[in-house]
C-alpha cells in the first residue's frame, strides 16, 4: 500500500468514528485515561491542523500557539472533519516531493511523519469507537501496514513514554497492534465505569459515586482489624460516603494506578485530608467487582 493511501484511509477511518459521536458522549472516558471523548477528538483535530503548515515547510516556532486549547467550539464534529479534509489534501499535495518537516525533536522526513500521522489516526479511531460504543474493528490492511512500520519503533516509543506498557493481545493482528500500543484490546464498559467511578471519588460527589454502584453493592472498610466492616446495599454504602466526605475536612481521593480484567478491577489510590493537626494522608488499594460498567463490590485495603 502506498503511503498516501495508507494515510488517507486511516484518516477516513477516524472521520467515520467522529461522525458517530452522540451529543451525550463528549464527556465519556476513553482508553486514553487522561482524555474524554471531546479531548481525544480535540487532540486529533489539532494534529490535523498542524499537518497543513508543517507539510508546507513551516517550523514549530512559526506556527506558535495558534492550535493550543480547545479547537472544536460549538461544532466539534464539523470542525474535526474540516481539519481532516484539509490535512488529507495537503499530504496528497506535498508527500510526492519526498521532503522534510520540522518537528519538536528536529528535522524528519515527510514519509516518517506521515507514517506517524496514519498510525495515530488508526489507533485513535479504535479509542473513539470503544469509548462511544461504535464498531471497534479496524481495516485489516491498515492494521498490517501500521504494525509492520511500528515493529521497529515500539521500544523507542515506549522508552520515550509515548505508549504505555505492552498489554496482552487476544491473539489476532489487531489485538497484537493494540497491545503493542499499550491498549487493552478488551477495553469496554467496565473500563469506562471504573474511570467514571475514580473521577467521582476524586470529586467527592456522593450522588455520582452511587450512580456508578449497583443497587445490591457491598463495601468492606479496612478497620477495625482484622476483617473490617461490611456494608451491604446502596443505602448502607451511601451512608459511608456521606460520613466520609461530610465529616472529613479536605477529604480528597486521587488515583495512582488502575486496571480492569473481565469483571475484576484494581484501583490504587491516595486519600488526603486536613485537620487541626495539619494535613495527613494514607495510600491504599481497592479490589472491586464490576457488573455492566458499575461497581458491585468494593474491598478497601490501606498501607500501614
Amino acid at each position: 500500500m502506498d503511503l498516501n493511501t495508507l494515510y488517507h484511509r486511516s484518516v477516513e477511518c477516524w472521520a467515520h468514528r467522529v461522525n458517530e459521536v452522540a451529543e451525550d458522549q463528549w464527556d465519556s472516558p476513553t482508553p486514553c485515561r487522561e482524555w474524554t471523548v471531546r479531548q481525544l477528538v480535540n487532540h486529533v483535530a489539532g494534529e490535523d491542523l498542524w499537518t497543513v503548515p508543517l507539510m508546507r515547510g513551516s517550523t514549530i516556532e512559526e506556527v506558535g500557539d495558534r492550535f493550543d486549547g480547545d479547537l472544536l467550539g460549538d461544532t466539534p464534529i464539523q470542525t474535526s472533519l474540516h481539519a481532516a479534509r484539509e490535512a488529507i489534501g495537503v499530504v496528497a499535495e506535498a508527500l510526492p516531493s519526498q521532503g522534510t518537516v520540522q518537528l519538536s525533536y528536529g528535522e524528519e522526513s515527510m514519509d516518517e511523519y506521515v507514517h506517524q500521522l496514519a498510525t495515530d489516526h488508526l489507533i485513535h479511531s479504535w479509542d473513539l469507537a470503544v469509548a462511544t460504543g461504535g464498531d471497534p474493528r479496524l481495516d485489516s490492511a491498515l492494521v498490517h501496514e501500521v504494525a509492520t512500520w511500528f515493529a521497529d519503533r515500539e521500544d523507542v516509543y515506549r522508552q520515550a513514554g509515548i505508549v504505555g506498557p505492552r498489554c496482552a493481545s487476544h491473539g489476532d493482528p489487531q489485538g497484537e497492534l493494540l497491545g503493542a500500543m499499550g491498549r487493552d484490546p478488551g477495553w469496554g464498559p467496565n473500563h469506562a465505569g471504573l474511570a467514571r467511578f475514580s473521577a467521582a471519588f476524586g470529586a467527592g460527589d456522593v450522588d455520582a459515586i452511587m450512580a456508578l454502584m449497583t443497587d445490591d453493592c457491598a463495601f468492606e472498610a479496612t478497620g477495625p482489624a482484622p476483617d473490617g466492616v461490611r456494608h451491604e446495599g446502596a443505602d448502607a454504602v451511601r451512608a459511608v460516603w456521606v460520613d466520609l466526605f461530610g465529616g472529613t475536612a479536605g477529604a480528597t481521593f486521587s488515583e495512582e494506578e488502575s486496571f480492569v480484567s473481565g469483571d475484576r478491577a484494581v484501583l490504587r489510590w491516595r486519600f488526603d485530608w486536613s485537620n487541626d493537626d495539619g494535613p495527613g494522608h494514607v495510600r491504599g488499594v481497592d479490589v472491586m467487582r464490576m457488573r455492566d460498567g458499575k461497581v458491585s463490590e468494593k474491598y478497601s485495603y490501606v498501607k500501614g
